[in-house]
């Protein structure tokens, strides 16, 4: 399994509302496409940071699906417009479970 670890930087004061709408459709959504969400976790030490795990079956369905996802037309109708500017900023590393441990 091929794992994105997405860190998100909110504008101050927006987790929540980004996090509903994260909860609501767009989890749904990666679902649809075959992808696995671990989270959000949010963070006790920042009200604006929140972590998530995204997963793959392997790297070569990565950049397929991640296109079916950004592609379609929930994420460029809607969800790209009200997501985006709440967002400060968003990091991810790209790791590996190389022994299959992961059972989401």
């Amino acid at each position: 399994m091929i794992i994105e670890m997405r860190t998100y930087r909110t504008k101050p004061g927006k987790r929540s509302e980004f996090l509903e709408v994260f909860r609501t459709k767009s989890i749904p959504a990666h679902h649809e496409v075959g992808m696995k969400i671990l989270g959000p976790f949010l963070s006790v030490e920042d009200p604006d940071v929140f972590f998530f795990m995204r997963g793959f079956p392997d790297l070569a369905s990565r950049e397929p699906m991640k296109a079916k996802f950004y592609e379609g037309s929930l994420w460029k109708e809607e969800l790209e417009a009200v997501l985006m500017p709440m967002l400060d900023k968003y990091d991810v590393v790209l790791v590996e479970d190389s022994e299959n441990r992961v059972r989401w």
